[in-house]
């Protein structure tokens, strides 16, 4: 099922290169691990010490599904309390308004971290569909972490984070959904040599200190 994507993926998603033109395109790290793996405080880690813009996926959704009038509140909410993955026209639709929004605002905030996307087969093919040729592909960012670890760190978060599916029976659906759908991409892109692996069980500065490693030498 997946040699037909690595296919697709090494003739459509392009390498990163530095445009001539002066408007560049967005620049993204896409930024992977299971839920609790640590990508989103990692993410504000690099957005102190790099030229880099955190988009959450899921931070997208969910301010999506709160927003008043959304057409889409409902649909968001059903798929995120059942652990499933949300239809990619919503998810990529709410990636490039954000991406465009902080390119018109500052034209030099061109490189993102797109965290928690792609998150299966489906997620990948959008973008490739929507987004080809109007960004490029740095490197995938894989947070690699234990479930048992990942649900630990989400339960002792949903102790004050608010979130509806910081619970046992949604993490572990989740997890499952992870393993299932997200893992299999990761392995595509690992094929493309695009992957960069960073053990997220360790302690935050621990794991920071490789990320730095990684990002100084992709420059």
């Amino acid at each position: 099922m997946f040699g037909r994507l690595i296919a697709t993926v090494s003739q459509r998603v392009p390498s990163v290169l530095k445009m001539a033109s002066p408007r560049m395109k967005p620049q993204v790290v896409f930024v992977l691990g299971g839920p609790g793996a640590g990508k989103g405080t990692q993410c504000s880690r690099i957005v102190e010490n790099y030229s880099y813009t955190h988009l959450s996926a899921g931070d997208l959704l969910r301010e999506e599904r709160a927003r008043e009038g959304s057409e889409y509140g409902q649909l968001i909410s059903d798929h995120i309390k059942d652990g499933k993955i949300v239809p990619v026209e919503i998810t990529i639709n709410l990636l490039r308004k954000a991406m465009e929004e902080t390119m018109k605002q500052d034209e030099k905030s061109f490189c993102f971290l797109i965290d928690g996307f792609p998150r299966n087969e489906d997620n990948l093919q959008g973008w490739v569909r929507v987004m080809d040729g109007k960004a490029d592909i740095k490197f995938v960012l894989f947070f690699d972490c234990g479930n048992e670890v990942c649900i630990d760190r989400c339960l002792e978060r949903g102790k004050s984070s608010g979130r509806t599916d910081d619970n046992r029976e949604s993490l572990e659906k989740r997890i499952q959904t992870y393993l299932q759908s997200t893992r299999p991409i990761i392995e595509v892109y690992e094929k493309e040599g695009k992957v960069r692996t960073v053990d997220a069980s360790r302690s935050v500065d621990e794991v920071f200190a490789d990320v730095k490693a990684i990002l100084d030498k992709e420059g």
